[in-house]
């Protein structure tokens, strides 16, 4: 695996590579791995002739500077879990190096109303910071293909909105949620967890497997009562629990006011947010 920490030197190294016709998948992290991102490598390897992976914590799309504080940073870990599973490229850059004096790294696009409910009605800023990094990142490895986990379902559909209007060819790969036995959708915040919240968290995947049964029976209002009851319990504060378009993110009420439906949430437990969804209607 070869390690790069500087922007120049790791799109010499691509450049030759794409002489050589060489297709390039691309991963982005912000560390602290589980096998979630490792799912991501090995669905990238089996598509792409070499992989990518940046590990970045990206302080632009941190509303809360505590939170960033606390943030997991494991990067001998990492570099270790990247190497067993033969990654082919690691670049783990500096802040001056993505955010470099007298660059224009902002970002430039407008999302609407993607960006600013469900997480963006939490976290302010956080979907301009999460566009800003990603948009920089693609512009250096130039990738043929960007590999996303379904998790951050929101982060990958304004993602895919933004691959569009930058006019790249790079396409998005959505890739399943990986989970732990008894449900609880792999995080690197799930560390942050004590044990008894730990099992707490488990709730928030079976709500939503419940929910999914559930849509059969009541409507989708209905559903998104009895799904917020269950998850409201001691130590447990439910941020959101939408039904949504899964292409727009709009919220809609009826199965027919859209082709794809997903239902996406955040919980707090003990205080640590953790996201989820699942797809009602893939059409």
């Amino acid at each position: 695996m070869y390690l790069f920490k500087h922007v120049k030197e790791l799109k010499h190294y691509l450049n030759a590579l794409r002489k050589e016709n060489a297709a390039i998948g691309f991963v982005p992290t912000m560390g602290a791995l589980h096998e979630g991102h490792l799912s991501l490598v090995r669905a990238a390897k089996k598509d792409n002739v070499k992989v990518v992976v940046s590990i970045f914590v990206n302080p632009t799309q941190f509303d809360d500077t505590a939170d960033l504080a606390v943030y997991p940073r494991t990067a001998p870990k990492d570099i270790e879990m990247l190497s067993s599973e033969q990654t082919d490229i690691l670049f783990m850059p500096n802040e001056k190096e993505v955010y470099p004096p007298g660059l224009d790294t902002t970002n430039p696009f407008d999302f609407g109303k993607m960006a600013t409910i469900m997480e963006g009605a939490h976290r302010t800023g956080h979907f301009d910071g999460m566009a800003q990094v990603v948009r920089r990142l693609l512009q250096i490895v130039e990738p043929d293909l960007l590999y996303m986990g379904q998790k951050d379902y929101q982060q990958q559909a304004i993602v895919k909105k933004m691959l569009k209007l930058m006019g790249v060819n790079t396409e998005l790969v959505m890739c399943p949620i990986i989970r732990e036995p008894d449900g609880l959708a792999m995080s690197s915040r799930n560390v942050r967890l004590s044990e008894e919240d730990r099992k707490k968290a488990a709730l928030i995947s079976k709500t939503l497997f419940e929910a999914k049964k559930e849509a059969s029976l009541f409507s989708l209002q209905e559903m998104r009562t009895r799904a917020i009851e269950k998850l409201s319990l001691p130590g447990m504060e439910v941020d959101y629990f939408e039904v949504a378009d899964a292409i727009s993110l709009e919220p809609i009420e009826h199965f027919e006011d859209a082709e794809q439906i997903v239902i996406c949430t955040t919980v707090r437990v003990g205080g640590v947010r953790l996201l989820d969804n699942i797809l009602l209607v893939d059409g």
